[in-house]
């Protein structure tokens, strides 16, 4: 636990550093927030605080996890008894790892480049929603691809064992499609959770904590690492970013969070379980897609006051902290659940 202790150390340390020199430097690039009309009215009060803060956690989970792992090999050579620290690190690990990293920063670009159109260029709607869904998707088969070449196909079913798709044609189809569904989808989803002060950093600190929980159930320190650096990350964030937040991560972040969930997902061999340790995000996507679905077929009635969920608790009163804490408590419980079913199901089968 010594490596994901120091991963964690460094991501915080580094990110809630960092915004000591971003924040200034963004409003002075007048990197500002812009509040739009359809969104509660009061966060007009929010307008002109310093967006893409999210660059503070990126820099800070890289050079983290980068300089833990680099620390870490040097013990493996040093101490021969330690050599099973990493789980006999095959090259399907290392690939797993660097591919997990490559994809969230590649969402980060993506979404830096939606954030710059949008402030700096003065265009609302950033990026347009095909150029948006172009980018996501090359991050998003570039990931696919990689597993697929590297032979990283082997997933862990609960219950069931563990389903190589590798077998057929019929396999690898359903492999690839699954997948599409799981990056996309689970990215966005991050994505929908960012939209009040500390909800989607507060979040994701629970899904951290859980990977690192799996990470020590598989003796997997490369596991450990990324998601302490990911659990380091976002608390230096939240140091910034909680009710009043002093920045927003913008896309910037929650694209490059998004990613960094799913290579969790995929790197404990288990990509299903992102479902029921990331309930908030699903329920954020759900909210959103029965919202858009039911407003379409009764021509202008809604489930919910506003979606994605958590905008409609603020409609009904609740304040951010509230819901970031009510919400936070929700997704342990779902990590919960995972856990349970990850340990009865695959580890203790």
């Amino acid at each position: 636990m010594i490596s994901t202790i120091i991963s964690v150390v460094i991501a915080f340390g580094i990110t809630a550093g960092l915004g000591f020199i971003i924040i200034p430097w963004l409003r002075k690039l007048k990197f500002g927030q812009t509040i739009l009309e359809i969104g509660p009215s009061w966060h007009k009060s929010k307008q002109g605080t310093p967006n893409m803060g999210g660059l503070m956690f990126i820099a800070g989970i890289i050079i983290s996890f980068a300089a833990t792992m680099l620390v870490t090999a040097f013990a493996l050579k040093t101490d021969v008894e330690t050599a099973d620290i990493m789980n006999a690190q095959t090259h399907r690990d290392l690939v797993l790892l660097i591919s997990g990293i490559v994809l969230a920063l590649g969402f980060g670009v993506v979404g830096f480049t939606d954030d710059f159109i949008k402030i700096k260029m003065k265009r609302n709607e950033g990026l347009t929603a095909k150029q948006k869904t172009l980018g996501q998707l090359i991050m998003t088969f570039g990931f696919i691809l990689t597993l697929w070449l590297s032979h990283n196909t082997s997933w862990n079913i609960p219950f069931i064992g563990t389903v190589n798709f590798e077998k057929n044609i019929f396999t690898a189809i359903v492999f690839w499609a699954l997948s599409f569904f799981i990056v996309y989808g689970c990215v966005n989803s991050v994505n929908l959770t960012d939209g009040i002060d500390g909800l989607c950093s507060s979040v994701t600190v629970t899904v951290a904590v859980s990977f690192i929980i799996i990470g020590q159930w598989m003796e997997f320190a490369g596991l450990k690492i990324f998601a302490g650096a990911l659990l380091g990350g976002v608390l230096g964030f939240l140091c910034w970013n909680w009710n009043p937040a002093k920045t927003f991560m913008g896309d910037t972040g929650s694209l490059f969070l998004g990613g960094m969930v799913v290579a969790l997902g995929y790197l404990c061999k288990c990509p299903l379980i992102l479902l029921p340790i990331g309930i908030v995000y699903v329920c954020e996507t759900m909210s959103d897609i029965i919202q858009i679905g039911y407003f379409k077929i009764t021509h202008g009635k809604r489930v919910f006051k506003m979606a994605p969920i958590h905008h409609h608790f603020e409609m009904c009163g609740w304040k951010e902290k509230k819901i970031c804490v009510v919400f936070s408590f929700v997704n342990a419980v779902g990590c919960a659940i995972g856990l349970l079913i990850l340990y009865f199901g695959v580890y203790n089968r």
